[in-house]
């Protein structure tokens, strides 16, 4: 365990009664949330971090559930004492968003008028569902204002959405590797991951937990064709070249040969298939395609981003194709033109859009240098 991480961290439920109003015109009448925090709330509650997921995430952003783990949680990079969000200074808030399939009300949950997995039939669900569920576990928590709320990809959409829902609590948004909608690229790849797992028999439309199937080879197709959209074509050459992990393409001989790129996308795959579910999977992806910050400001962002009332860190990575650069300069062209304050970075990396999860030197340090001013703040 490393000696700079949180060390031992316990989940915590929080389940509300009160009913919520969903975008797409249905009513949950009840959930549960499942997050974990970081660091201690300081005696004016002005110290708060929300750390939004991206798409296959979840409330496990940092630490260890036990001594045994081998890995850490998905943002332990950026989480810890020391580290960008400094938990000696911060209280981290991190949970699994509703529709989410690691403990948080959503398809895999029972549904309570059918006493049965609520499977297809959940709710679909838009980004701003998600942040007003966080708003209400912010209010369970006592945090009136978040000092920072922060997130990459997916969970830069949310922070987003934040400074315009409820612009009057949180003072700092970091948008990381995001952009204002999705491009039909964008959209193209997450439909072509949906065919995947919906045509996979153990589907069952659907309804393969009743059935007790899963579409574990759609799903696992699904993670491989999303997988390789977040690397970009350097860090594949440079991780795997042409190398075979079996076999030999001599002349003169048949034997099967296998790259070293194709064993690791399957292993993926098969891990993946093993951990997430395949209902969540289509929820979260229609939800990432349906965000459009600016629709109902008549597609006009400047409007949108009017609305705000903090300051915006904006980072982008080089090799990002999936979230180019160019993306994140519209959000702060926007800004700018909304005369919000904003900084912005674009930094040299070849991991492509999974950069803004690894220990890129540039990257934390400018992080880390915002946090600080954020942290000032407070």
């Amino acid at each position: 365990m490393k000696t700079s991480s949180v060390g031992i961290v316990t989940p915590q439920r929080a389940r509300f009664d009160e009913p919520l109003a969903l975008a797409c015109g249905r009513v949950l009448t009840a959930y549960e949330l499942v997050y974990e925090t970081y660091g201690t709330l300081n005696s004016t509650r002005s110290n708060a971090v929300l750390v939004c997921h991206a798409l296959s995430g979840h409330h496990h952003a940092a630490g260890y559930h036990s001594a045994e783990d081998r890995k850490p949680g998905w943002w332990d990079e950026c989480i810890g004492p020391g580290k960008p969000i400094d938990t000696n200074h911060f209280f981290v808030v991190s949970l699994n968003n509703l529709g989410g399939c690691h403990g948080s009300t959503g398809p895999t949950s029972i549904n309570p008028e059918t006493g049965a997995p609520w499977g297809p039939d959940f709710p679909s669900l838009r980004v701003r569902d998600w942040v007003h569920s966080q708003a209400r576990l912010a209010d369970r928590l006592g945090i009136d204002c978040w000092a920072a709320v922060v997130g990459g990809s997916l969970g830069g959409m949310q922070a987003m959405r934040w400074a315009l829902l409820y612009p009057q609590r949180l003072r700092h948004c970091v948008v990381i590797a995001s952009a204002m909608r999705l491009s039909a690229q964008n959209i193209a790849f997450n439909e072509i991951a949906r065919q995947a797992i919906q045509a996979d028999p153990g589907f069952a439309d659907g309804h393969y937990l009743a059935r007790n199937t899963v579409p574990a080879k759609g799903l696992a197709l699904a993670r491989m064709v999303g997988h390789i959209t977040y690397l970009s074509d350097d860090a594949m050459a440079d991780k795997f070249g042409r190398d075979l992990r079996s076999g030999s393409l001599e002349l003169g001989g048949e034997e099967p040969a296998e790259f070293q790129v194709q064993s690791y996308l399957r292993y993926q795959g098969s891990q993946f298939s093993g951990s997430f579910d395949a209902n969540t999977y289509i929820l979260m992806t229609q939800a990432l395609d349906f965000f459009d910050l600016a629709r109902e400001y008549g597609d006009d962002p400047v409007a949108a981003f009017r609305e705000a009332h903090c300051a915006f860190l904006v980072l982008s990575f080089s090799t990002d194709w999936r979230f180019s650069p160019s993306r994140s300069r519209e959000i702060v062209d926007a800004l700018i033109a909304a005369d919000r304050p904003v900084t912005y970075a674009e930094i040299e990396a070849n991991e492509g859009h999974d950069a803004f999860l690894m220990p890129i030197p540039r990257y934390l340090a400018l992080f880390g240098a915002y946090m600080q001013r954020v942290r000032g703040a407070c």
